[in-house]
């Protein structure tokens, strides 16, 4: 039984730490992250490299192809310092 627990526990705790990091993160690891395509990966990628690192994780809204509702359903996953650390699928 102990065992188990501590595989559950470990497995919670991976997800919960599993983010994104939205200012140095690569098009392959944006793309882990749900809806997010090719096309979507570039344009943040694109607006990294025009408007400098996001400030914000709300920010990602002024990317062409995001709105308030697909940047809250992603907030969760992710974040703007530290590595990358895509959620598995």
């Amino acid at each position: 039984m102990k065992p188990l627990l501590l595989m559950l526990l470990s497995l919670v705790c991976a997800s919960a730490w599993a983010a994104v990091n939205l200012n140095s993160a690569s098009q392959q690891e944006l793309e882990t992250l749900s809806g997010v395509g090719p096309a979507k990966a570039r344009a943040i990628i694109a607006y990294r490299q025009q408007h400098g690192p996001f400030k914000t994780v709300a920010e990602l809204d002024k990317v062409p192809g995001f709105g308030e509702k697909t940047v809250k359903k992603l907030e969760k996953d992710l974040t703007l310092s530290g590595p990358s650390t895509p959620p598995a699928k």
